[in-house]
């Protein structure tokens, strides 16, 4: 495990963009912070795990919502300030209950919004 975090170049907050796939069809799914901590714990319990900076706390995907991600391979880029997470996503990856956070789509001049919410967020936060 240090020979990956010694690839890794975090910015000054000490954090690392990371985008999650689903791992058999490509979808991308949403992207989020890791830290070093959460790399760890993700690596170690197969469960994706990010860094939170609106909470400031680590954030294990699904633990409010049982929408897991478990990680299948981890990927880093060309120049280690990025990582792919390819992962097996259990049911939607939004908390805006879609199953990627990229609805959003430039079409025509304007914002379009291209994906429907599969469960009412209110539904995945009780």
């Amino acid at each position: 495990m240090n020979t990956l975090l010694g690839k890794l170049t975090f910015d000054a907050n000490g954090l690392i963009p990371a985008i999650a796939q689903q791992h058999d069809t490509g979808e991308v799914l949403m992207m989020a912070w890791m830290n070093r901590d959460s790399i760890e714990e993700t690596l170690k319990t197969g469960q994706v795990c990010y860094w939170s900076r609106s909470r400031r706390k680590l954030w294990r995907k699904g633990e409010s919502s049982g929408q897991e991600q478990r990680l299948v391979e981890l990927r880093l880029d060309c120049d280690g300030d990025t990582l792919l997470l390819l992962v097996d996503q259990k049911g939607v990856a939004c908390h805006t209950g879609r199953r990627n956070c990229f609805f959003l789509a430039w079409r025509g001049g304007e914002l379009v919004e291209i994906a429907k919410p599969l469960v009412a967020p209110e539904q995945l936060y009780k």
